[in-house]
């Protein structure tokens, strides 16, 4: 969320924020409520102070007297006027918390200009794409794939995008799972296992709601959201808290199952593991001193990256552009594997800055030790990793002559075996 303050001093900034994240938002609409609704709790005040005033003045008057009457009259019809008026600003004012949770976060000065994915900047690469599987082809090509990876029955026992995970599929996936959490802790993460439904004031504290209601599941009964992302359930752990300022930089980690309904994606998108309502993923998430955010971004990418290079998979690192940055996020870098059968670029992480932004809609904040003063800390999370496009890539890029995969050294001991079998 925007200081209030911004908007009114600088409500060109605003506007040159929407227009580089080329979102369709009214801000004149929004500058409108806010001015009515300070002009409707203006005049509320002075109401109020009216009556206070008034109440002063009768306890120094003779009950009963002509003047206590007087007084006990106007003061009737100045209740009912406070009554009208009161209702009327919270109308406003429900009216304008709900015009300034539609305003994006401001894009940090570095973010490219841009409108499409197409737009978004190269930042690094790494690896050879030449030293690849000769073998490889789309992972759900492969023979036997269905034995462990099972769309067909998930599809019936839930729906499209739930998949089953069966025998050494699902023991692939635990092992990158334990895999991703004990590389965070080496990194100084502290696991946390959070709640994996969440309710509206922390979605809303995240940015989820209201700009991602749609790509959510609700529950009926308790409207309660399944978590999105587990930075969600983690960003809010502090939410409505003031955290000591010596205890900044302040890192945890979490696995949970993502859901998502990811509407509007088709084709080749997704087929196999590329997308999923239903998926494992751990997060990476940051509470930070504001004076060091973007070097602790940099370090959350790089914790990122060290995992992908551990797989032994080639990465690209993108800076993403002002239109394809997101609603909440000032800055965000996008790593993408490459699937060696598919011949593309698969998303596996992003690694964002928010700033202040989740911390003043969650009221996440640390008392500066100079002022004594509470101050908004800046979220950063990133994901380390999510799993089913770099399970994806792990089988396209090793896949051997013989139907076999080859995995990275580093997931034999997790995984108990050098050699991943897709007979049944």
């Amino acid at each position: 969320m925007l200081d209030p303050k911004l908007l009114r001093e600088s409500p060109e900034l605003v506007r040159a924020a929407i227009l580089k994240k080329h979102l369709n938002i009214d801000l004149d609409a929004v500058l409108t409520l806010d001015a009515t609704w300070r002009s409707q709790l203006h005049e509320v005040e002075n109401l109020r102070a009216v009556q206070k005033a008034a109440n002063s003045e009768m306890a120094a008057l003779k009950k009963g007297s002509p003047e206590f009457l007087a007084k006990v009259a106007e003061m009737k019809a100045v209740s009912v006027q406070v009554k009208e008026r009161e209702a009327q600003l919270a109308a406003t004012e429900l009216a304008w918390k709900q015009g300034m949770l539609s305003l994006p976060n401001l894009p940090h000065a570095s973010v490219p200009e841009g409108a499409t994915p197409e737009q978004n900047v190269v930042f690094a690469t790494h690896g050879s794409l030449e030293v690849l599987s000769p073998h490889a082809k789309s992972h759900w090509e492969i023979p036997g794939f269905d034995n462990l990876f099972d769309f067909a029955r998930g599809a019936k026992v839930t729906g499209a995008g739930f998949p089953f995970y069966v025998g050494e599929g699902a023991r692939l996936v635990r092992a990158l799972l334990h895999f991703f959490l004990d590389e965070a802790g080496k990194a100084g993460y502290l696991e946390v296992a959070p709640p994996i439904f969440v309710n509206a004031a922390s979605a809303t504290a995240t940015g989820q709601l209201p700009d991602k209601e749609g790509q959510m599941y609700e529950t009926s009964g308790d409207h309660l959201y399944a978590v999105p992302t587990a930075e969600v359930p983690l960003t809010n752990f502090f939410r409505d808290e003031i955290v000591a300022e010596e205890t900044l930089p302040i890192y945890r980690c979490a696995y949970t199952p993502c859901f998502r309904r990811e509407a509007g994606s088709y084709g080749k998108d997704v087929r196999g593991l590329n997308r999923l309502h239903q998926f494992d993923k751990v997060e990476l998430l940051k509470w930070v001193h504001p004076s060091s955010s973007y070097q602790e971004l940099d370090l959350l990418r790089n914790d990122a990256e060290n995992l992908l290079k551990k797989l032994e998979l080639p990465y690209r690192v993108l800076l993403m552009c002002g239109g394809d940055l997101g609603f909440a996020q000032a800055k965000k870098y996008d790593l993408e594997v490459w699937a060696a059968g598919q011949k593309r670029w698969l998303e596996v992480s992003s690694c964002s800055n928010f700033e202040g932004f989740q911390a003043r809609r969650a009221q996440i904040r640390y008392r500066a030790k100079d002022s004594g003063k509470p101050e908004l800390v800046h979220t950063l999370n990133g994901s380390g990793l999510a799993v089913p496009r770099v399970l994806a890539a792990i089988l396209e890029n090793n896949l051997q002559s013989d139907g076999r995969v080859k995995l990275p050294s580093v997931l034999v001991p997790y995984f108990g075996r050098e050699f991943l079998s897709f007979s049944n």
